[in-house]
């Protein structure tokens, strides 16, 4: 995954610059990235490494150094950017946020064309970001190329790309991935994140449609290529990874998971054969879907554990999966006295490997807890994201979902996949309780899709629902 911001200003930007970028630290943990320009000392810009550090400490010197009325930067799960490309459009700087299914394709097919050539990074792979920079160099104008990179990279492209003049900043054509803009005196913004110009005192102008692209100056934007009709926004912004105080397509991100946690309960009360003592989230992402079932069903929110974070990363923050659950178990903290003897019911936004939650699930029945009820604040995943590079699965087998499927499917699971993501089939109960049974929990039920999309307030047609469904 990743996110960006990038500043127009009248005055020296690299304050906002910073600080807007450093907002974005929740969507990526491996690379991140400033780039300015000045009227007098040109392009600059600095890239570092931040597995180990996050970006504030990597980046409180450089910050130091730089001067620019213009700026853009990154945080990045993957490759190192922003990137400085001189071409026929003059020099400029690009960074991007998304997914290319068909880079071998794009690759070959500009070899083809010219004698390109691209810088590989270790590993072997070229760097996406240098790729979108080729196939906008291959039209006369910047916004030719950026609508031009659109409409042929396979899965998702949304950017900001700044000359000495201005930036561009372009959405996805199926807008999977946001981009607000934000204005102040003598400033423009443009970002993923919503929330993340508050602070710096900007307010919200505008938000941009799928595939529109707009030019922002110190003076103002204009969209310089219009929006696309059709939306397929990310469904998971509201359920994980989006901030909650950020807000899409008008919908705010805590709220939303209020509403989600509210049509949990109301499913829970309609079948009446549960009670817990205790309704708690997981941290941090469950917290809200736990605050609005406990509004909505009268049973007390709670914390049996709370959440250690000063030293510890992120649980997804290394590569190796058995290191990321160790650091998930460590850095929950249980609170003996609201565990023991009660029943809980635990909100996760989602059950992916099931690894961590079982776990945590062992831990608390240790720990003297009666019942563990547990309620994801999505349907199962039933396949890998093709469009976002928020999921670290290598397969799809490594979804708990696939592989109950698969062990009750044999050969033919694939086929049946239709009747185990339907939640009224009994493919689907047989499944859940196929989970419910590895993971040890005392019951399990998954938010319904119609739920789900119901508490998001948005039509379902403008969402993307692939990973639970399979429909692109």
């Amino acid at each position: 995954m990743g996110g960006f911001f990038g500043v127009a200003a009248k005055g020296d930007c690299v304050f906002d610059l910073f600080y807007g970028t450093d907002y974005h630290s929740h969507l990526g943990t491996r690379r991140a990235g400033l780039a300015v320009y000045d009227n007098k000392k040109g392009f600059d810009r600095a890239i570092h490494n931040i597995e180990s550090t996050n970006f504030r400490p990597k980046f409180d010197k450089d910050i130091l150094k730089m001067t620019g009325h213009l700026g853009i930067g990154c945080i990045s799960d993957f490759e190192p950017q922003p990137l400085i490309v001189r071409s026929h459009h003059g020099t400029y700087a690009i960074t991007t946020v998304g997914r290319i299914n068909n880079a071998a394709e794009i690759t070959e097919r500009l070899f083809s064309k010219s004698h390109s050539h691209f810088l590989e990074m270790s590993g072997g792979d070229i760097n996406p970001t240098e790729l979108v920079a080729a196939l906008i160099n291959q039209k006369d104008t910047i916004p030719e190329g950026i609508r031009y990179a659109q409409m042929t990279v396979r899965g998702s492209l949304t950017l900001l790309l700044m000359t000495q003049d201005g930036i561009y900043a372009a959405r996805d054509r199926f807008g999977r991935t946001p981009v607000s803009i934000g204005r102040k005196e003598r400033a423009f913004c443009a970002c993923f994140e919503s929330f993340s110009y508050l602070n710096l005192g900007y307010r919200n102008v505008g938000e941009l449609g799928p595939g529109e692209i707009a030019y922002i100056t110190p003076e103002g934007f204009e969209t310089v290529m219009p929006p696309m009709d059709e939306m397929r926004i990310c469904t998971f912004l509201w359920i994980y990874y989006g901030f909650p105080a950020s807000t899409y397509e008008g919908l705010n991100v805590e709220d939303t998971r209020y509403g989600c946690g509210v049509k949990l309960a109301e499913r829970d009360m309609k079948r009446g054969n549960i009670s817990p003592d205790i309704v708690a989230g997981i941290p941090d992402s469950g917290v809200a879907h736990a605050i609005g079932y406990s509004n909505k069903s009268g049973v007390p929110y709670s914390r049996p554990f709370v959440k250690y974070t000063p030293t510890w990363p992120r649980s997804f923050m290394p590569t190796i999966q058995s290191r990321r659950d160790l650091i998930a178990k460590m850095k929950l903290v249980p609170i003996h006295e609201l565990i023991d003897g009660k029943k809980l019911l635990l909100i996760d936004d989602s059950i992916v490997r099931g690894t961590q939650l079982r776990e945590t699930t062992e831990y608390l029945y240790r720990s003297g807890a009666r019942e563990v009820h547990i309620r994801p604040a999505c349907p199962p995943l039933m396949f890998g994201c093709k469009y976002l590079n928020f999921s670290r699965s290598a397969s799809e087998m490594d979804l708990i979902a696939r592989r109950v499927i698969a062990r009750l499917e044999g050969d033919t699971a694939e086929a049946k996949l239709p009747l185990y993501s339907d939640p009224d089939t009994p493919e689907y109960a047989r499944m859940v309780e196929e989970i419910r049974k590895e993971l040890n929990f005392t019951s399990l039920r998954y938010h319904r899709l119609d739920d789900m999309l119901a508490a998001t307030g948005v039509s379902p047609c403008k969402l993307c629902t692939y990973c639970w469904n399979g429909r692109e």
